[in-house]
């Protein structure tokens, strides 16, 4: 079984310190020792919102400001590196290439940003089309995907199940709410679209929740069904891929 998991900066780097990034280490290699061929992907957080922010008071364009998140989150990726074990990759993959072959070799793959322009929250959902992955998790600090920013709007409503053109049509109304932030953003979610990926969006903060997920299928977070897919899981970790 293929898995890609894609960690916000937030949740595994939520302040300087090691636990967080050793927990979601550990949860990465005993879904190794289960039999599964993991790629993670680790985004900046709020290390990154502050190098950018200092260096747009700076005067960089948005390309250095990019390449600048696409630095911090390399570096989140050295972080997760540094506490798997030797059965990981010694550096962050930069391009798909170098990811693929990483899980062909049956290393962990881990990758940070790739380019201008794109996300960690893209990266995760290309990552997992380009090695036909049997699930996508996002590991985010919401407990799933919702009709609003919950932070800012009590009624907003969580969504437990959602197809990828739904999650399309949800993302795309947030994104245009000026303020408004969304688990994953739309480029991620038009690649889910177009891939058919069976998808999971839950709280992360908590490394164990990633590992009911992809062990049972058990998470109070919002699955996203390729059109055809049943609603019970056919990705345990029990298959042999």
């Amino acid at each position: 079984m293929k898995v890609v998991v894609s960690i916000g900066g937030s949740v595994l780097v939520p302040e300087p310190g090691a636990d967080r990034v050793a927990e979601h280490a550990a949860v990465v290699e005993d879904l190794v020792e289960d039999g599964c061929r993991v790629g993670a992907v680790v985004g900046g957080g709020g290390v990154a919102r502050e190098y950018i922010g200092a260096a747009r008071n700076l005067g960089a364009n948005e390309i250095e400001l990019d390449q600048l998140g696409i630095d911090v989150t390399r570096l989140n990726a050295r972080l997760l590196i540094t506490a798997l074990s030797e059965d990981s990759v010694t550096a962050p993959a930069k391009n798909y290439d170098e990811a693929g072959e990483a899980l062909r070799r049956g290393d962990i793959c881990v990758m940070g940003g790739v380019a201008p322009a794109q996300t960690t929250d893209a990266v995760g959902a290309a990552l997992a089309e380009y090695v036909d992955a049997d699930l996508l998790v996002y590991a985010t600090s919401v407990p799933g995907v919702y009709s609003d920013d919950p932070n800012e709007n009590d009624d907003a409503t969580k969504f437990m199940e959602l197809s990828a053109a739904e999650l399309v049509d949800v993302i795309a109304d947030l994104e245009m709410n000026a303020g408004a932030s969304s688990p994953v953003d739309l480029l991620a979610a038009k690649i889910i679209q177009r891939s058919g990926m069976r998808t999971i969006v839950l709280d992360g903060t908590d490394p164990d929740r990633i590992a009911r997920a992809v062990r049972f299928g058990d998470h109070e977070g919002t699955d996203i069904l390729p059109e055809g897919a049943g609603e019970e899981p056919t990705y345990w970790a029990q298959n042999e891929r």
